[in-house]
């Protein structure tokens, strides 16, 4: 094959995979629903803020933390306190997908539950992205 015709058939597979670069990853694609069904959902009573909680606790961080942990909120339910859950994705996904009350009984949240899956994997996609992420230390980075 003639080297000119190389380069023709280069340059668009080149373009593809630059456009495809550029592309948001799919966990980062579900922010902007995840964050509508927060604001919608949740921001009435809870914070995507590390250390800002209003009627209920802040969001920030929940990825994977133990249920009612959170040093500076202290009007956690009993049951809650008591429930030894572990804020998982699947934690996350069954107390959210229904009513609060049924899913805890006992607990302060008033909560209906979330019936729509996609809302509620987006939802869940947001509150786990809501982590710290620092900047990598100067050794880190070399």
């Amino acid at each position: 094959m003639h080297p000119f015709h190389k380069t023709l058939l280069c340059a668009p597979l080149a373009g593809l995979l630059l456009a495809g670069a550029t592309l948001a990853p799919p966990a980062r694609a579900a922010d902007g629903a995840g964050k509508d069904t927060f604001m919608a959902e949740c921001a009435e009573c809870h914070s995507a803020t590390q250390g800002k909680n209003k009627k209920g606790p802040s969001m920030f961080g929940i990825g994977n933390r133990q249920a009612a942990s959170l040093p500076d909120y202290s009007n956690y339910s009993d049951a809650l306190k008591n429930s030894k859950w572990q804020w998982t994705p699947a934690q996350l996904k069954t107390y959210l997908s229904q009513s609060s009350s049924k899913a805890l009984p006992g607990t302060k949240m008033k909560y209906e539950g979330l019936d729509d899956p996609k809302e509620l994997d987006a939802l869940i996609v947001y509150l786990l992205s809501l982590i710290h992420i620092s900047e990598p230390t100067r050794q880190e980075a070399i």
